[in-house]
C-alpha cells in the first residue's frame, strides 16, 4: 500500500464503522469493498432470502434453512466486496473524472491498483470456501453469474444500458436461494428472478442521477442519462413491473392473502422513491436508492409471514 493518507470516501455515510474504527492500515481495503457502505451487501443478499423464502413457502415441510441464509449474507459480503474492487480497478480512470468517485481509494493513491488485484482474489477465494458449502446444481449457476460479474463494469462505455446488467448480477440470489434448497430451477423462482432485475434496474436508475452531469462530460452511458426527463415514469413502470412479477412467482407456488397484504408496504415505499425523486435536492437520489434496503426487508418478511401461516 502507498503512504498517502486514508481519506474517507465522497458518498459515504459519515460516522460509518469503517472511518470510526477501522486501523489505517485497512481502510483504503475495507473502501475498496465498501464496507463504509453495506447498503450493496443487503441489495445483494436479500434476493437470496426471497429464493429460501420462495422455497420455503412452495415446501413448508422443510422450511426456512436459516444456516443458507447465514452462508449467503457472508458469500454477499465477500462477493459484492471483490465486485466492487474489480469494478474500480476497471474504472481507476473514469473514477477520478467524477466528483463523487474521485476519492476512492485508487484513484486518490491510497491503493495501487496491483494491490487491489490481489485483495480481490483473497475476497473471491474466501467467497469460493462458502459457495462449495451447497449443491452442485448451485455451485456451478454461481460460477456462471462470474460472467455477468466481469463484464458489468465494461457495460457503461458501449451500452446505455449497464443499469441493466446490473441487474442481472445483482438478482442472482433469487436463483441461488431456490436452487440451494431445491437442487434446480422453475418458473416460481425465474419469475423471481425477472423481477428482481426490474427493480434493480430502477433503483439504480436513480442513483445514477447523481452523477449524470459528470458522466455526460467524460462520455458515461447510464439509464439515468437515456431516460432524461421520463425518469419518473420509467422508473414506475420498472417499479410495477418488478411488483407484478414478484407477486406472480409467490401466487405461483401457492402464496395468499398474507403476502399480497404485507408486500404493499414494499409497493406504497416504491412508489414514495418516484414520487419524491429530485436530483435538484442534495442527498435526494441516494436516499431514495437506501430505501431499497427496507423493500428487501419488507418482502423477506411477507414471504417469510406467508411460510408461517
Amino acid at each position: 500500500m502507498t503512504d498517502i493518507q486514508p481519506t474517507p470516501v465522497a458518498d459515504a455515510q459519515s460516522g460509518n464503522l469503517v472511518d470510526r474504527y477501522a486501523p489505517p492500515w485497512l481502510k483504503p481495503y475495507a473502501r475498496l469493498a465498501r464496507w463504509d457502505r453495506p447498503i450493496g451487501i443487503w441489495l445483494l443478499f436479500w434476493p437470496c432470502v426471497w429464493g429460501l423464502a420462495l422455497a420455503a413457502v412452495a415446501n413448508p415441510e422443510r422450511g426456512f434453512d436459516w444456516i443458507a441464509a447465514i452462508l449467503m449474507v457472508l458469500g454477499a459480503a465477500l462477493m459484492r466486496g471483490a465486485g466492487c474492487t474489480f469494478n474500480d480497478i476497471v474504472d481507476r480512470d473514469i473514477d477520478s473524472q467524477v466528483a463523487r468517485t474521485r476519492s476512492r481509494p485508487i484513484p486518490s493513491g491510497q491503493v495501487t491498483a496491483r494491490e487491489a488485484l490481489y485483495f480481490m482474489i483473497a475476497q473471491a477465494l474466501l467467497a469460493s470456501v462458502i459457495l462449495f458449502q451447497f449443491n452442485r446444481f448451485t455451485v456451478w449457476a454461481c460460477v456462471a453469474s462470474l460472467v455477468l460479474v466481469a463484464i458489468y463494469p465494461f457495460m457503461k462505455r458501449i451500452t446505455w444500458w449497464p443499469q441493466a446488467f446490473l441487474g442481472l448480477a445483482f438478482s442472482y440470489g433469487a436463483l441461488v436461494g431456490w436452487s440451494s434448497q431445491t437442487g434446480g430451477l422453475g418458473w416460481a423462482p425465474v419469475l423471481l428472478y425477472a423481477g428482481t432485475i426490474l427493480w434493480v434496474i430502477g433503483y439504480d436508475t436513480l442513483y445514477a442521477l447523481q452523477d449524470i452531469e459528470d458522466d455526460a462530460l467524460i462520455g458515461v452511458k447510464s439509464t439515468a442519462r437515456l431516460f432524461g426527463d421520463y425518469v419518473k415514469p420509467v422508473v414506475a413502470v420498472l417499479y410495477v413491473g418488478a411488483f407484478l412479477l414478484w407477486m406472480a412467482a409467490a401466487l405461483l407456488i401457492g402464496a395468499g392473502i398474507v403476502f399480497a397484504v404485507l408486500s404493499m408496504a414494499a409497493a406504497a415505499l416504491l412508489a414514495w422513491q418516484v414520487w419524491t425523486i429530485d436530483p435538484a435536492l442534495p442527498d435526494n437520489p441516494r436516499s431514495r436508492f437506501y430505501s431499497n434496503h427496507y423493500v428487501g426487508i419488507i418482502v423477506s418478511l411477507a414471504l417469510l409471514a406467508e411460510w408461517v401461516w
